[in-house]
């Protein structure tokens, strides 16, 4: 197989459109007939940089009907696989997305940008097909297996084993990454071939024949052998390979010969690394409202504050679970609602009194009939092992009082566990006292932050705004429409504690209300998806 690809010359000047389309047009009609698989760089119908959502869909609407053309006369004239990347309009908005160009012109896959960087989340691009597309897209075309990453892609590593195991034999890279090195570049691109067990033709654009950043479209081999690096030239580069030729290592020692990632798969702890798999959701910042929370967990069918309350919260789809935090007195950090311990167990006394293994004594199921008995009391890296990025946590962090200073230690270590877990921006911390909001600004501010209900209900938005929280979490019936506008005229979520009634839950929905607290999620869960769809 011949590879080449295109590296057109890149400015940074907008209104030079017009001048840098016509490179491509220029280096397409250069391609000829000894050329099997053609790869151009990432937004190729945006040729001049556009940093606004109006600027990069003009450039869209002008050039990409006059660029596929051309690449399907290049296509058909050469004999070769095609590869391009332009916006494409789906039903929910613009994508990301490299069209797959067959030898007789004819479009016949498009792989859509995994990974949407701040600068098109910003432009309004479209991300919602994400998850639903969350294996790697790999296309066959003449016997020869793609896979793709588009620019940012390149930066997500978790990605690698799982094309790897696609058993590819070419991953196509439309790519720009106009602030890397060109040593940082051809790093990725070894690590990436040799990792996947594949070839890497990759495309991107050249910002000046003597800049030290961006460009080095590359072609690799799965041995990390560089065939070909542009660095910063423009223009067409060609390289022959085999694409059936793959790279095999003894798998350790006095093992028979396998690719890198079956060696690694061999070993491979997942419990070791960052949260992944289909069970992760949207974090805070991108999950949409309205949303339930279940209140304790599904209390109705489960103890409060339990592994069966929370697991069937979310088994069934939870957006948010919210539970209580108290200390020990060995500084042990325990989810349990009351002070108290009789209320939850068979013992009495505070819980911040007794050490934990001193509250492992007591049988925390007892009150919720024999299939619960001899539950134990959890502690929150309990439910962060088991939940963390699995759901939002409506973390309530439980004092003695409203105005006493809260043991900073105890905070500290909330939020150690949270980043053990990876889980900053799938929680949010509420709590009624306002040294642990402020404590918690100072200590950890990327961490969302909930006011909780006080006596003096009207003070809640003024003591947000005085300490940066994203969020309120009202109290029914110390509230109303005119106190939730003002909330979401200062950009905070509302939420609301409680409604185990579905109309009323519909009504607080109709006042503004963005998250329901409950204690019955089947039944509320059902009706804010009734609400939604007109019902």
């Amino acid at each position: 197989m011949k590879a080449c690809v295109i590296q057109p010359p890149y400015s940074m000047d907008y209104s030079k459109c017009e001048e840098y389309f016509q490179y491509k047009l220029d280096y397409l009609a250069q391609c000829d007939e000894s050329m099997d698989l053609i790869v151009l760089p990432e937004d190729s119908d945006v040729p001049c940089c556009g940093m606004t959502r109006e600027e990069n869909l003009n450039a869209h609407h002008k050039y990409c009907p006059v660029l596929l053309e051309a690449c399907k006369e290049t296509a058909k004239r050469c004999n070769a696989v095609v590869f391009v990347n332009a916006l494409y309009e789906a039903e929910t908005g613009y994508r990301n997305t490299t069209y797959a160009i067959n030898r007789e012109g004819e479009i016949v896959g498009k792989y859509f940008k995994k990974h949407l960087p701040p600068i098109e989340l910003n432009i309004g691009l479209d991300q919602d097909y994400t998850r639903e597309f969350s294996e790697p897209y790999t296309i066959t075309i003449d016997g020869v297996k793609y896979a793709f990453l588009t620019c940012y892609d390149f930066y997500f590593y978790e990605a690698f084993p799982t094309i790897a195991r696609q058993n590819v034999d070419v991953i196509i890279g439309c790519s720009l990454q106009r602030s890397d090195t060109h040593e940082a570049l051809e790093i990725m691109g070894r690590f990436l071939a040799y990792n996947c067990n594949a070839h890497l033709v990759r495309a991107s654009v050249s910002l000046g024949e003597d800049s030290k950043i961006c460009g080095c479209s590359m072609i690799v081999k799965p041995t990390g052998e560089m065939l070909l690096n542009m660095k910063s030239k423009t223009g067409l580069g060609t390289a022959e390979f085999d694409p059936k030729d793959k790279y095999y290592k003894p798998a350790g020692f006095g093992n028979p010969p396998a690719a890198h990632y079956e060696y690694i798969e061999i070993g491979r702890n997942p419990w070791q690394y960052r949260p992944g798999g289909s069970a992760i959701v949207k974090n805070d910042a991108l999950m949409p409202y309205p949303r339930v929370c279940a209140h304790r967990g599904f209390n109705t069918i489960a103890p409060e504050n339990s592994m069966p309350a929370f697991g069937a919260a979310v088994a069934m789809g939870a957006e948010e679970i919210e539970f209580d935090l108290w200390y020990t007195a060995d500084g042990e950090i325990v989810s349990i609602h009351d002070l108290w311990i009789s209320g939850h167990s068979n013992g009495f006394g505070r819980v911040v009194d007794k050490t934990y293994e001193q509250l492992l004594q007591y049988d925390f199921g007892f009150k919720s009939g024999e299939k619960f008995r001899g539950m134990k009391i959890l502690k929150f890296e309990d439910i962060l092992e088991k939940f963390a990025c699995h759901t939002i946590m409506n973390i309530h962090i439980k004092t003695l009082d409203d105005v006493s200073e809260y043991n900073p230690e105890y905070l500290k270590k909330i939020i150690d566990l949270i980043d053990k877990y990876d889980c900053r921006k799938y929680c949010y911390l509420m709590c009624t006292n306002d040294s642990v909001l402020r404590m918690a600004r100072e200590m950890a501010p990327d961490i969302a932050r909930c006011v909780g209900f006080s006596k003096e209900a009207s003070n809640m938005i003024p003591r947000a705004l005085k300490y940066d929280c994203k969020k309120i979490q009202l109290f029914k019936p110390y509230f109303d429409k005119a106190m939730i506008d003002e909330a979401h005229s200062h950009g905070i979520i509302c939420n609301v504690f409680w409604s185990d009634d579905a109309e009323e839950t519909k009504k607080f929905l109709d006042m503004g209300i963005d998250v329901i607290l409950t204690n019955d999620y089947n039944l509320i869960a059902q009706a804010v998806e009734e609400h939604k769809a007109g019902k």
